[in-house]
């Protein structure tokens, strides 16, 4: 019981400063960690909608050997359109939801195509056959709705 005493007795603790210090320090490790984070997720958003958009091109390229032609293409349903009749896990866009958002030809010219994804805002389009899928970063809507 004595020496319970004497512990309790004794004044020993983490004074004012040390606390302060070690707050200072998680909140400098916060400041760095919150950012690099930020820009992990926005580049993870920016590589899905390119992603989906590449899985639509070999659906794309099967509508046009069936058909000759991109006319009447579509990201479709479960039942039609490129979802539903050449399915190679393509996910599309329903609602604002992540996917494909258009898939169709060019007005001009029904041997091109083109396809475009979001992803929690973050586009991303390809202008084909052979083209090269765009990072859309600056695109507040579908980027092939002109096309």
């Amino acid at each position: 019981m004595l020496s319970l005493r004497q512990r309790l007795a004794r004044e020993e603790g983490f004074t004012l400063i040390e606390l302060l210090v070690v707050l200072i320090i998680i909140g400098i490790l916060l400041a760095i960690a919150i950012p690099s984070y930020l820009g992990f997720q926005t580049k993870a958003q920016q590589t899905a909608a390119m992603s989906d958009v590449r899985s639509a091109v070999p659906d794309a390229e099967a509508y046009y050997s069936d058909h000759s032609n991109y006319t009447g293409m579509t990201p479709g349903t479960a039942t039609t359109g490129l979802k539903g009749v050449y399915d190679s896990g393509l996910i599309v866009s329903v609602s604002g939801s992540p996917g494909i958002v258009s898939a169709k030809p060019s007005a001009s010219n029904s041997q091109l195509f083109c396809i475009s994804a979001v992803d929690s805002g973050h586009w991303a389009h390809i202008a084909g056959p052979g083209g090269v899928v765009q990072n859309d970063t600056a695109a507040a809507s579908d980027p092939c709705a002109s096309f």
